[in-house]
């Protein structure tokens, strides 16, 4: 007996070892990704809550440092000898100038001078110049006190406005008072940043001052629930859905978003910031998106040597790849033949056409006579109008009536002129066409048989040319044939409205849509002699002379139904550019 030789590994063993090991590597990936996300996320978090409590910081000491700087100026101003002698004298010429001045030295919005009885007689905004404020609570109060007063006013509009006032007085004697307002706007554009919003509250809660307009005379809690802050907070917060794992101060509409408070050393205020966490993602993503580059680095090594058990089998499919192309170059020679018999089959198949257009003649004939109908009906409307014209002794107006006349024998002639060309090979009446000219034109065809109801037209044309490259006169019985197709369903409504859109882009595309009762069945619709309408008012063969047309300018005639009832005709043809135009001229 023979003794037993090394084990060979199997080649399905070492394919479940490479998959294992695929796997260990993607679930290893997952658990490094996830607590990286929860570490950076936690340390970066951390970052902007220091970040947020400096700027908190440096926000309050601004507006502390305003409220002191403003809070002087009155003192200042109210010693001012040229504001005291103008008050004196009731000579306030050069006291707006001088107000200017000084507000440009020491700061604040805006200063206001008011007379013993109230009246603004000098202010850094001329247009408030000879308003009352004799029962503004920062003149009342100023007044009665010997001291600078700060008082919170809000105007009838709601605005908030932080004045400081005190009175002039010479010897005892009451001249005035002057008021410095604190220049709110230029701090709250200073609060202004991308992921950041901040609120001033008074003692009592309601918000004085803050970046979001719309939040002013509201409390914390109603204005985090306000739905309608275009600003830069909710910029921010769409930044950062989805990371639940951000911790949150505050919500702000469902969002969270992180909540920092101080206290302000005026008036018990308090001043709250609240700071998205869009840095943080962004961060923490660049991160993650390092470590998923270097696991599908890994992945791709891992690959790479399991690719490697295909190059055994590279000879083989060379030997294959040989042969598939010595077959390829027979099945090219076979379709080279092929190709011959189809363009000797086509040859064919454009000799059979023509002879079948020779055949339809017959079917022709029975098309020029439905084409004819309605410039007979046009004439015969011109003719009674013309007949009318000259028993009233209007000679000139009825000239008018026989050039239209004129005009719709040429067009039948046209018409008829069509059975030659029809049974001509070529495309020798083409041209470039304005549609724009061709739906007017139609319109004109069509205005004695629209002057006999009351329907409503509404035409929806460019004011460019829109080109395409066709035959004029058949375009127009297209048109011709659609309008009066839904001048007849619009007879059982009772708001008749035809609808004209015509739209230019790489296709040309004119829709004409109707309200009426709509189409019952669209399979046959441009079947020869297939019609609706009673005996004598059609024979059928207006759409189907219509989509021959089409189709004979490259083009496609469909119909369907509107959802809100009613049918809808549009004919699609291909446009014809500017240079295209400038070549067929």
């Amino acid at each position: 007996m023979k003794g037993f030789g090394k084990m060979k590994p199997r080649k399905g063993q070492g394919r479940w070892y490479l998959r294992l090991s695929i796997l260990v590597i993607c679930l290893f990936a997952v658990i490094v990704i996830y607590v990286s996300n929860q570490f950076l996320t936690q340390r970066f978090t951390e970052t902007i809550r220091n970040r947020a409590e400096i700027r908190l910081a440096g926000h309050v000491s601004d507006l502390s440092y305003e409220l002191r700087n403003t809070s002087r100026d009155p003192s200042f101003l109210a010693r001012d000898t040229e504001l005291i002698t103008a008050l004196k004298d009731r000579n306030y010429s050069l006291s707006t100038a001088r107000l200017v001045a000084n507000i440009d030295e020491f700061g604040g919005a805006s200063a206001m001078l008011f007379d013993r009885d109230g009246r603004t007689v000098a202010a850094t905004d001329r247009n408030r110049i000879g308003e009352s404020h004799r029962a503004a609570p920062y003149f009342v109060n100023a007044q009665r006190a010997n001291e600078t007063i700060y008082t919170t006013y809000r105007d009838e509009d709601g605005a908030f406005s932080f004045i400081y006032s005190r009175r002039v007085e010479v010897d005892g004697e009451f001249l005035g008072v002057i008021s410095v307002e604190v220049d709110v706007p230029t701090l709250e554009r200073g609060w202004t940043g991308f992921s950041e919003a901040v609120i001033v509250m008074d003692s009592e809660g309601t918000i004085i001052m803050s970046t979001e307009p719309r939040w002013r005379g509201l409390n914390e809690e109603e204005a985090l629930s306000r739905q309608s802050a275009p600003s830069a907070i909710e910029r921010a917060i769409r930044l950062t859905q989805g990371w639940a794992a951000l911790p949150a101060d505050a919500y702000l509409r469902g969002e969270a978003v992180l909540r920092r408070e101080a206290r302000v050393s005026h008036q018990g205020w308090r001043m709250v910031s609240f700071t998205t966490y869009a840095s943080v993602r962004e961060k923490v993503n660049g991160i993650l998106a390092l470590e998923v580059m270097g696991f599908a680095l890994l992945l791709a090594v891992v690959f790479y040597f399991m690719s490697r058990k295909t190059a055994s089998r590279l000879v083989f499919f060379q030997r294959e790849s040989a042969e598939l192309r010595a077959l390829n170059r027979r099945l090219q020679r076979e379709i080279a033949e092929r190709e011959k018999v189809e363009k000797t089959l086509q040859v064919a198949e454009q000799t059979i056409a023509q002879s079948s257009k020779l055949a339809a003649l017959g079917e022709m004939s029975a098309a020029v006579s439905h084409e004819l109908n309605q410039p007979l009906a046009a004439m015969k409307t011109y003719l009674a109008g013309a007949r009318l014209l000259l028993q009233r002794k209007r000679p000139d107006e009825a000239l008018s009536s026989f050039q239209r006349i004129d005009d719709l024998l040429e067009r039948m002639g046209a018409i008829t002129r069509q059975l030659k060309s029809y049974a001509r090979k070529g495309k020798d009446a083409f041209e470039p066409v304005d549609c724009r000219a061709a739906v007017s034109t139609a319109l004109a065809m069509m205005e004695p048989q629209l002057k006999t109801r009351d329907v409503n037209i509404i035409r929806t044309l460019p004011n460019e040319p829109v080109m395409i490259y066709g035959d004029r006169l058949r375009l127009e019985q297209v048109i011709i044939n659609l309008l009066r197709n839904a001048f007849d369903a619009t007879k059982s409504a009772s708001n008749p409205t035809i609808e004209i859109l015509l739209a230019a882009g790489d296709t040309v595309s004119l829709q004409i849509r109707d309200n009426g009762d709509g189409i019952e069945n669209l399979n046959e619709l441009f079947e020869p002699f297939y019609t609706t309408k009673q005996p004598g008012d059609g024979v059928g063969l207006g759409l189907a002379i219509s989509s021959g047309i089409v189709n004979d300018l490259s083009g496609r005639l469909t119909a369907r139904n509107a959802v809100d009832g009613g049918a809808i005709f549009e004919v699609q043809l291909p446009a014809l550019k500017q240079h295209e135009v400038a070549a067929a001229e």
